[in-house]
């Protein structure tokens, strides 16, 4: 099964950046999806940025679009969320998500998800 682990969040200033780190283990196919959601407390969950193993393509919500990047590794089963000029309100919960074959950003279930990770973001 396919487990993942997050790294990368913390605390930065409004402008400022952070990426964030999502390891796979037990991936054995090379084309599925990859994910990254954000919740704040009292908030339901928003999808951030996906992309898809098989052609490299990706999918921003319209609120992050041109700030934050979605990429992998493809050697090391990583996926990466580089957040750049960052907003308070990107303060949330982060999650990665991963699952097989080309998965919408909307779709209502993905496979497996990560722990989270915090991101806070001050004025």
């Amino acid at each position: 099964q396919v487990q993942l682990v997050e790294s990368g969040g913390g605390s930065v200033q409004a402008g400022g950046s952070l990426r964030l780190s999502c390891a796979a283990s037990g991936v054995t196919y090379s084309r599925y999806s990859w994910a990254w959601f954000r919740q704040a407390p009292g908030k339901q969950r928003e999808g951030v940025a996906r992309m898809f193993t098989g052609d490299g393509s990706t999918y921003y919500a319209a609120s992050v679009k041109g700030r934050f990047v979605i990429s992998q590794d493809d050697a090391k089963n990583t996926v990466y969320l580089q957040m750049n000029h960052q907003r308070p309100e990107d303060t949330a919960q982060y999650y990665c998500a991963h699952d097989p074959g080309y998965t919408l950003l909307t779709h209502t279930t993905w496979r497996y998800w990560g722990q989270g990770t915090q991101v806070t973001v001050s004025v």
